[in-house]
């Protein structure tokens, strides 16, 4: 909980990435919010990436910036348990990543998720909005399959991607 202040500045610096890439339909409408962040860290599947800084008044790692936030969360997620135009690539156990957001000119973010996420699992499933150009890009740099539409508890449909295997 000490990070959450930290967190939800990297989720604002990533609502107005997505704004300024013409993603203006995903992080809306205050979400993600905060109670959503809190539960992620109460249910210690948030994360927070940080590189060396002495100077950063916002994290609670000492000498440390946080540069990224993400949630990883062990399958099944109930958003997945229908899949339309497509199919998952397996039903095998599986991790799902959600919720990425990084500071401003900080590259390699998406590796390191994944790095680690690989770390913990063979099987990774994500989704993202039809107007998310960048996450959909990333995933297929890194392997992933477009698999399919999910829809999320409130209805809005999700582009559905997988991969199975390490990077």
């Amino acid at each position: 909980m000490a990070d959450l202040e930290g967190i939800m500045q990297l989720i604002e610096e990533g609502r107005k990435k997505m704004i300024a890439q013409g993603n203006l339909h995903q992080w809306t409408k205050g979400h993600p919010s905060r109670e959503l962040i809190e539960n992620d860290i109460r249910r210690q599947c948030s994360y927070v990436m940080t590189v060396e800084d002495e100077n950063n008044p916002l994290s609670s790692h000492q000498g440390e910036r946080m540069v990224a936030t993400f949630a990883l969360v062990q399958g099944p997620d109930p958003t997945y348990a229908e899949i339309y135009e497509g199919a998952w690539l397996n039903d095998r156990p599986y991790y799902v990543i959600h919720r990425v957001a990084s500071a401003p000119g900080v590259r390699g973010v998406m590796r390191a998720i994944l790095d680690y996420a690989f770390a913990k699992t063979d099987t990774i499933r994500v989704d993202t909005h039809a107007d998310n150009l960048t996450m959909q890009n990333l995933l297929r740099k890194y392997g992933f399959e477009y698999c399919g539409v999910i829809h999320l508890a409130n209805g809005d449909p999700r582009l559905a991607f997988q991969k199975t295997g390490q990077l």
